[in-house]
């Protein structure tokens, strides 16, 4: 599945020029994206964008989602975690690069 998100979240950009995926990890439970947005589209727009296309497609390719979230509009909570600066752009890809391993315990991320 995890795949396939990545897989989705990454046609964003056909449907949308303007987004900017830059790097994706997902994780058992989450993922980790780095977005550049235009200074015209809010954040939340955008996340609301991916949590919907995605939504919908891993719906649509994995059925037995409609009985794990059955009476739930989508499969995503409703929040969300978004940085914009005090990080440098590298030391961000590096972080999403070794998630799956830090959140392990198995990776010393230095921030």
């Amino acid at each position: 599945m995890g795949k396939y998100l990545k897989r989705k979240v990454l046609q964003v950009k056909r449907f949308h020029p303007e987004i900017d995926i830059i790097k994706v990890n997902t994780n058992i439970d989450h993922m980790h994206i780095m977005v550049s947005i235009p200074p015209k589209m809010s954040v939340s727009s955008v996340v609301r964008l991916i949590k919907t296309n995605t939504g919908k497609a891993m719906r649509k390719r994995f059925p037995f989602l409609d009985k794990v979230y059955w009476g739930i509009e989508g499969i995503w909570s409703i929040g969300y975690f978004v940085s914009t600066v005090g990080i440098s752009e590298e030391t961000i890809q590096k972080y999403i690069e070794m998630q799956g391993r830090e959140d392990s315990g198995q990776a010393q991320l230095e921030l």
